[in-house]
């Protein structure tokens, strides 16, 4: 059996490729989890079945990168502004325009919840999640290095973590109850941060 990793790359593969998980994406986003099977995502993409087997070595390597795409599509634009923040009080004010901006019902509610439902069943997801989360972690840490040289790297690290839980966190709450106070949660953590009572 060859080894998908041994596969040589050719233009025309990536764009396959892209177009099965792009499709696979648009259905997790549409239907969910159950919506994306191997019928579905080759209709979807206007190709044979049989190429996601030849691709991804079936079903469930398909799953792990429109597992891949999604999270990059819900959690890479967020870490991205943030980074891009000169200082933690930029960086509140860009969580401040962007959380309120994402729809608590739009497809990408739907994709973001779809993306717990998977890691919580599939290991195989959950630890794409985990690698995902970590890498967030690992760059605002580095980031928090860069405007606290000083810090111990026991103190990056936790402000990192609790950033990024707190993202999260917000995010999840926002998507169950859209009518989450978010601007008043954001004002308290600028409050916390100046040191204000």
């Amino acid at each position: 059996m060859t080894n998908l990793a041994d596969r040589p790359n050719s233009p025309r593969g990536d764009r396959r490729r892209r177009q099965l998980v792009d499709a696979g994406v648009a259905l997790l986003g549409d239907e969910g989890w159950p919506g994306v099977s191997t019928r579905a995502v080759a209709e979807r993409a206007g190709t044979n079945p049989g190429l996601i087997h030849y691709h991804f070595g079936g079903l469930a390597g398909l799953h792990e990168a429109v597992f891949r795409q999604a999270t990059d599509l819900i959690v890479g634009p967020m870490v991205a502004e943030l980074l891009a923040a000169p200082d933690e009080r930029a960086a509140l004010e860009t969580m401040r325009s962007l959380l309120p901006r994402a729809p608590s019902d739009g497809p990408g509610t739907r994709l973001a919840a779809e993306l717990i439902v998977g890691a919580m069943r599939d290991p195989a997801l959950g630890a794409v999640l985990r690698d995902g989360l970590r890498q967030a972690r690992v760059l605002i840490a580095d980031r928090l290095r860069l405007l606290h040289p000083d810090w111990p790297r026991a103190r990056l690290v936790g402000a990192a973590t609790l950033i990024t839980g707190a993202i999260d966190g917000v995010m999840l709450h926002r998507m169950i109850d859209g009518d989450l106070p978010v601007a008043d949660a954001l004002s308290a953590a600028e409050d916390l941060l100046e040191g204000r009572e």
